[in-house]
């Protein structure tokens, strides 16, 4: 299993919490299996998702790049300041997928997503892990009954592997140079639209999260 997000921890972080979110899971998912048994007559199919946004711009993506020895690499880069925002969820057990485009970050936002990813997966409770972002927690969110939020511990974003996959996309993207942001759109549809499930979940169907959906 490989979680290399290129990214210092946080000084935040608190490394007992974000362990025991990987060794409560099991026993979580569980009790809402438990809950939706008892509720319902019928349950629903329980789907496990990995939710996040991630900003994508003109501003050249910059990564390491392999010359011949004492070759200086060199790579082209544009400043360009302006950028959208990916929303998206990935199923790390199947590879399916979800994304929307919009302008900015609020909680506006997400409500049109959480709606969208309702309709994407009407007739299943679709549990969401995500982050705590102000957004995420807004008041004036109005959750579908089909969806429930799963808050991991704040400053922890090595516990979401769909922080792998947009390291994934960003990789396809380096060192390409855009003049408008609807070309940048059309190359991240492209390479959407190519990546396969099974990428999908060699990417991101980590071990701590095949342990507790054995329970689902």
């Amino acid at each position: 299993m490989v979680q290399d997000l290129s990214r210092r921890s946080s000084a935040k972080k608190n490394e007992k919490e974000a362990e025991g979110f990987k060794k409560k899971l099991p026993n979580l998912l569980n009790a809402v299996k438990w809950l939706e048994e008892m509720e319902r007559k019928e349950s629903r199919k329980i789907r496990y998702w990995c939710q996040d946004e991630t900003r994508l711009g003109l501003k050249t993506i910059e990564r390491k790049r392999i010359t011949a020895q004492g070759v200086k690499p060199i790579g082209k880069v544009q400043w360009e300041f302006v950028a959208y925002y990916l929303y998206g969820i990935i199923e790390p057990s199947s590879g399916d997928n979800f994304f929307l485009e919009f302008s900015h970050l609020d909680s506006d936002c997400f409500q049109v997503f959480l709606e969208q990813v309702s309709k994407h997966s009407p007739n299943c409770l679709n549990i969401i892990q995500l982050d705590q972002g102000k957004f995420h927690q807004s008041k004036n969110l109005k959750i579908p009954e089909n969806i429930l939020l799963l808050f991991q511990p704040p400053a922890s974003p090595e516990l979401n592997p769909i922080e792998r996959f947009w390291q994934y996309i960003k990789d396809e993207l380096s060192w390409n140079l855009y003049e408008e942001l609807e070309e940048l759109k059309e190359e991240v549809r492209t390479i959407l639209t190519k990546i396969t499930p099974k990428t999908i979940i060699s990417l991101t169907n980590w071990d701590y999260l095949q342990k507790a959906l054995t329970v689902v």
